[in-house]
């Protein structure tokens, strides 16, 4: 698929769109290839990338807990109101995006895991 056609598609400014793809490249999540029939495809099977990747070939995920207000680091010893909550959600998402692969969310089932 060409960059400006998934970005008409999701109506993600085109721009963005290259960014993104050419980090995936790097990552090796998805092969391009220039010129007139050149575009992006992933480079293994959807059911073998997993969200995690994705995210931290993108934008990595923070080694130290951000503050749910903004902060800076939140910890056990010097927690915020909402801490503990923001903590929990942090852990979901990230086991969510270590057990889901593309071909889960592309079928439509977000909830679903496969490993």
């Amino acid at each position: 698929m060409r960059a400006a056609d998934l970005a008409a598609l999701t109506h993600v400014p085109p721009a963005y769109v290259s960014k993104v793809m050419r980090k995936l490249v790097v990552a090796g999540l998805v092969s391009g290839a220039k010129g007139h029939h050149g575009g992006f495809k992933l480079a293994r099977p959807a059911g073998d990338i997993r969200f995690i990747e994705v995210i931290q070939a993108v934008d990595p995920m923070p080694t130290s807990e951000p503050c749910a207000f903004g902060w800076g680091a939140c910890n056990a010893a010097s927690p915020c109101l909402l801490h503990p909550a923001f903590n929990g959600l942090n852990a979901r998402v990230r086991q969510w995006a270590e057990q889901t692969t593309l071909d889960v969310v592309a079928h439509g089932s977000l909830g679903a895991e496969r490993t």
